[in-house]
């Protein structure tokens, strides 16, 4: 027997039989309470209209400044099968009292009939990456059999949605849980009933409204609460926290593995050597095997990632090796550490964008800039825009990344918005220069400006920029604007 004939007589599991339907009408309106218009069948679910597939079930839903009945008809002319609606519409819909409490029963259905383990994903840094890389993992080993949350749907819309959009015959699930307010996440895992619950670490990321590091941490801990009998929980072992994390965990009785470089971590670092694209080659030990294998991914912080991610893979019985090579596949997102070459001149000749402008909190800053102090360039250009909803203490925090920025060697750093004001000060005093390379700056307020004053300085062949900040400062923008530009 062939190697082609081994792959086409591979033996089908019972849940590559289950229909391939995601829902159906009859089963939709009893799990919400609601009653169907007519019978119909749908393949996706859908909140936002302008995202509307063929075959998608469209949930009107109501916010304080928008009604989602405004757009049923909108969602019907680009494809959707059905509505979920508190009203009468024309076309096939389920009528409900009320369509929120509707996506969350549904949610609730999808977790019920689950027949694979689930994957629970939170921590002030670094949870999207990691819920993608346990996604890339996980399907490989499955054969597409995978599911999880795409984007950043991690509130109390995006977890029911996801959860909803789950099919049957998943073999895991990966969701990702998040959180601005004490109580959030304990609300969200009741929801996903992870099998796993990871942390992947604790930074000043909401402290604004949360007040210390203690209060983040007992805030993600939170995702314990929702742990299945028997459940495991991951937790990073480099955390000053790490005691109140395990703690935690233990009180909800929770199986507790810890991740990183600490000499008494269930799954430890032994070495992390670099590769020449940027990634790192690392050899782990997870306690009775070591394994060695390749993160594509640039950075420290993604090696120690890593770890999180093979342990939360070996406690769901996954394939390890699947993992390793999935991860080797696997390079930055956009947003999150995805690398272009940009061009900046004639010839051919290119410079590095490094886009890291979906998110920033002063460990975020730290790792990535660390990781610009490394990559080869000619110049080192760091485009920094404000950290958000770190309250009274942001004008410390911002002060504090000159350090990081002369320590990365950045030849030019450009700062966006007007939260950056205290990085300008530090940057500017007479005095800087003595603690090592004077940085070179600019404080633009806005993002046009921003891309103007970037254009000015003038990017060369084989410069490496980096672009990190808070989503709503807009820095997708300028990444944008230059991977477009045409020299």
């Amino acid at each position: 027997m062939n190697a082609v004939t081994r792959i086409l007589d591979w033996p089908a599991t019972p849940l590559e039989e289950s229909p391939l339907v995601l829902w159906d009408a009859v089963t939709i309106a009893r799990v919400v309470g609601g009653v169907a218009s007519s019978d119909f069948t749908v393949s996706g679910v859908e909140i936002d209209s302008r995202d509307v597939q063929p075959g998608d079930l469209f949930f009107a839903l109501k916010g304080e400044a928008m009604d989602g009945h405004r757009f049923v008809e909108a969602a019907f002319a680009k494809g959707a099968v059905a509505a979920v609606v508190d009203r009468p519409v024309n076309g096939p819909h389920i009528l409900v009292e009320d369509t929120m409490q509707a996506l969350e029963r549904l949610g609730a259905a999808a977790r019920l009939r689950a027949r694979g383990p689930i994957i629970g994903v939170t921590g002030s840094v670094g949870k999207t990456g990691v819920k993608e890389m346990l996604f890339a993992a996980l399907d490989r080993a499955s054969r597409g059999d995978a599911h999880r949350s795409v984007k950043s749907y991690n509130n109390h819309v995006g977890v029911p949605l996801s959860l909803a959009r789950m099919p049957a015959r998943a073999r895991f699930g990966v969701f990702e849980m998040g959180m601005n307010h004490a109580g959030e996440i304990a609300a969200l895992t009741r929801q996903v009933r992870p099998d796993v619950a990871l942390i992947t670490t604790i930074a000043p990321a909401h402290i604004e409204m949360l007040g210390s590091e203690e209060a983040i941490a007992d805030a993600k801990a939170e995702i314990f609460e929702g742990l299945e009998e028997g459940g495991t929980a991951i937790i990073p072992a480099d955390s000053e926290h790490f005691l109140r994390l395990r703690d935690a965990a233990a009180a909800c009785g929770a199986r507790v593995v810890s991740f990183g470089k600490a000499a008494d971590a269930d799954v430890r670092l032994l070495d992390a050597v670099p590769s020449a694209d940027g990634g790192s080659l690392v050899t782990a030990d997870m306690g009775d095997r070591r394994v060695c294998y390749t993160v594509a991914a640039p950075g420290e912080h993604q090696v120690i990632n890593s770890l999180a991610v093979m342990a939360a893979v070996r406690a769901v019985k996954g394939d390890l090796g699947a993992a390793g090579v999935a991860l080797a596949e696997m390079g930055g997102l956009a947003g999150r550490g995805a690398r272009m070459q940009i061009p900046v001149g004639g010839d051919g000749e290119t410079a590095l964008l490094i886009d890291e402008s979906y998110n920033a909190n002063p460990a975020s800053m730290r790792a990535t800039l660390a990781q610009l102090g490394r990559t080869p360039a000619n110049r080192r250009i760091a485009v920094l825009g404000a950290m958000k909803e770190l309250g009274s203490h942001g004008p410390d925090y911002h002060a504090a990344l000159a350090g990081p920025l002369r320590d990365a060697g950045v030849d030019y750093a450009l700062l966006v918005g007007d939260e950056m004001a205290a990085l300008a000060v530090e940057l500017g005093k007479s005095d800087a220069a003595a603690l090592g390379k004077r940085v070179a700056f600019a404080h633009c307020p806005s993002v046009r400006e921003a891309v103007e004053t970037l254009r000015a300085f003038g990017l060369q062949r084989d410069d490496a920029i980096l672009v990190k900040g808070s989503n709503s400062v807009g820095l997708a923008a300028l990444v944008s604007a230059f991977g477009k530009q045409e020299g």
